[in-house]
């Protein structure tokens, strides 16, 4: 079996390299799963690195999503042979090979209708989204949203989710064939933020002055920014800092304008409520089987083109999510 390994600390050209191994069988509580998609994250290129809150012992194999077919199982496991499931294996034992022994809790069940590399692409973006969303700005039919980079993994799952909660939608993105994507996502207003002052746009097209929620995954200057134009009780969901600066915010301004900041970890919320997070998987397929969201693939990778895919994804000329097929 290959699996890509990091074998020393660096860019994942220097740090990764194939190897052959063995798969053991599965242990208690683990099934074996033939991996026949695994997606790509930023995060993947930073544990390359060294520099992502996650620093497992070398060497290690990264990789965060999966999705396949299980083909033998462990003692007291409720799931069986041939289940067609997406799976979150975890360091040291990441997804990128092709098989791999995950714990159940790690397991979710697919639907027949949905292909592998869409099930690889779904769990952490639209999780996050869902959770962000629905329990963190507690987001109403006809309220408005403004997502920062709509066209990304994290903020397509947004725009979906958004519209199928019944919000206005308004997305940015940085380049027009972007914001077309955005619209194509379902977004009721695209703006190019390089060419246009997206806090006067947010503001023309929001009843309360601004939005009622902002979803941002950038930070640094587009949080600033949003400050500008997040509505009378708004909430501005922290979702990352892509942007790669961690902005400080002056107390008083939220209290001014009576707007909430909130913080959307998702990793800690499955970790304390698992349950919660198998009720919002169902909730996703159901989602999903509706044809209400769909994950957007930017590209399908071989498992050889590992390296040049991330490097694809560290120029952050992408879009949406990528995908390697074993």
């Amino acid at each position: 079996m290959r699996t890509w390994v990091v074998t020393e600390l660096g860019d994942p050209e220097h740090a990764l390299n194939i190897i052959e191994s063995p798969v053991d069988s599965p242990g208690e509580n683990e099934v074996q799963i033939k991996v026949e998609a695994f997606s790509l994250n930023f995060f993947d290129i930073l544990q390359c690195q060294g520099k992502y809150q996650e620093r497992p012992e070398l060497p290690f194999t990264p990789g965060a999503e999966i999705a396949g077919t299980i083909t033998e199982t462990g003692r007291d496991v409720d799931l069986k042979v041939g289940d067609r499931v997406l799976a979150t294996p975890l360091l040291p034992n990441g997804g990128f090979a092709e098989k791999i022994n995950v714990h159940k809790e790690n397991v979710f069940l697919v639907p027949d209708e949905m292909s592998f590399n869409e099930a690889a692409a779904m769990f952490i973006t639209y999780q996050t989204a869902y959770y962000a969303l629905k329990d963190r700005a507690l987001l109403k039919a006809g309220e408005t949203v403004l997502v920062h980079a709509g066209s990304g993994g994290v903020g397509s799952a947004a725009i979906q989710i958004a519209k199928a909660m019944e919000a206005k939608v308004i997305a940015t993105a940085g380049s027009d064939e972007k914001t077309e994507i955005c619209k194509q996502l379902g977004a009721d207003v695209v703006i190019n933020y390089r060419e246009e002052d997206f806090v006067k746009v947010v503001k023309e097209h929001s009843d309360k002055g601004g939005a009622d929620v902002i979803f941002d995954p950038v930070g640094g200057d587009v949080l600033h920014k949003s400050r500008k134009c997040i509505g009378f009780a708004g909430r501005l969901l922290l979702i990352g800092f892509a942007g790669g600066d961690i902005p400080e915010v002056p107390a008083n301004h939220p209290l001014i304008k009576n707007y909430s900041i909130v913080g959307v970890h998702f990793g800690y919320f499955r970790k304390l409520f698992p349950e919660l997070v198998v009720e919002a998987h169902q909730d996703l397929m159901e989602l999903y089987q509706k044809g209400k969201i769909k994950p957007l693939i930017y590209h399908e990778y071989t498992f050889n083109e590992v390296i040049n895919a991330l490097e694809q994804l560290a120029d952050r000329k992408t879009w949406g999510k990528l995908i390697v097929t074993p």
